[in-house]
């Protein structure tokens, strides 16, 4: 399932299956059905597979018995953020290709890692498909992309095994880690990749058995049509199941809460000369069978 929050004509937000060019309804048509669906997309996580049960039964019925208020036309709707997470727990130099760049232009360690680097973000950063990063000149001047694949937890997931991890995934989705690379401060990230509107999230979130492979995605970032991010997810230095297991040795895992799994080589900060966005560009994230995140840049002085 391709799972959406979205409004249509600045209603409140819905939760929606996407199905090619359309968005289908999902809490109008279970009462149709008289079944019972949460109404949001983290409740619907934390209901378990007895909610996505009846969702796909809902999707998988004949489209001639849809109510018609029920579609809409993807053109006709706003997609929001999927959801806001409990937390988002961010990996640094995740790829090895980048982790030389790091190390060449903001002076991160040019080894390798042996354990994966965490940040956090905060909820507050989220942000929707379609919805603006804002770009602060008087906070920075050096606004970088890395284009994420997210993965969303379906199940509360603490001392996992690398062997159960996936176990614990509810699906896939895409960050764009957006980062004001002048304002770490004494190596921490937080300030520098917390900001609101640093997090884009989306378009939509797939479920885990419609992502075969997820160690086997394209992934690319586009800035004003301009390739600048092109990748494998099979390039990660630590793996999904790696991750998960890293993270949940010490840090409780809940439904809904994300892990970006980091960014390949590409970034701003790593070009020769540097390029870093500015008010009136488009970043463009795609992750392979997920879509493509779209904001624009927007000052917000």
């Amino acid at each position: 399932m391709r799972l959406v929050t979205y409004t249509l004509d600045d209603t409140t937000d819905r939760l929606g299956a996407r199905i090619e060019d359309h968005v289908l309804d999902l809490a109008t048509l279970a009462d149709r059905a008289g079944v019972q669906l949460p109404a949001d997309l983290l409740s619907f996580i934390r209901a378990g597979s007895a909610a996505q049960d009846a969702a796909r039964q809902l999707i998988d019925g004949d489209p001639a018995g849809w109510p018609a208020e029920a579609v809409h036309r993807i053109d006709d709707v706003s997609l929001r953020a999927p959801l806001r997470p409990g937390k988002i727990v961010g990996v640094g130099l995740n790829y090895v290709e980048h982790v030389e760049e790091s190390s060449r232009s903001l002076d991160t360690d040019k080894e390798l890692p042996t354990r994966p680097v965490l940040f956090s973000k905060p909820a507050t950063a989220v942000t929707g498909h379609g919805q603006p990063i804002l770009h602060n000149g008087d906070l920075t001047g050096r606004l970088d992309w890395e284009c994420e694949l997210a993965v969303v937890i379906g199940r509360t997931a603490f001392r996992v095994s690398e062997e159960d991890a996936f176990e614990y995934v509810f699906g896939y989705s895409i960050v764009n880690d957006i980062s004001a690379r002048d304002q770490r401060r004494s190596g921490q990230w937080f300030f520098s990749k917390g900001q609101d509107s640093y997090a884009p999230f989306g378009p939509c979130v797939v479920t885990a058995d419609d992502v075969p492979d997820p160690m086997a995605l394209d992934l690319s970032l586009r800035v004003n049509g301009v390739t600048k991010q092109k990748s494998n997810t099979r390039h990660m230095l630590f793996p999904i199941a790696r991750l998960i297991a890293d993270i949940s040795s010490g840090v409780t895992l809940e439904p809904g809460d994300v892990i970006a799994t980091g960014s390949p080589s590409g970034v701003g900060a790593g070009m020769v000369p540097p390029e870093f966005l500015v008010p009136g560009d488009t970043v463009e994230a795609t992750v392979e069978g997920i879509g493509t995140l779209t904001n624009p840049v927007i000052d917000a002085r």
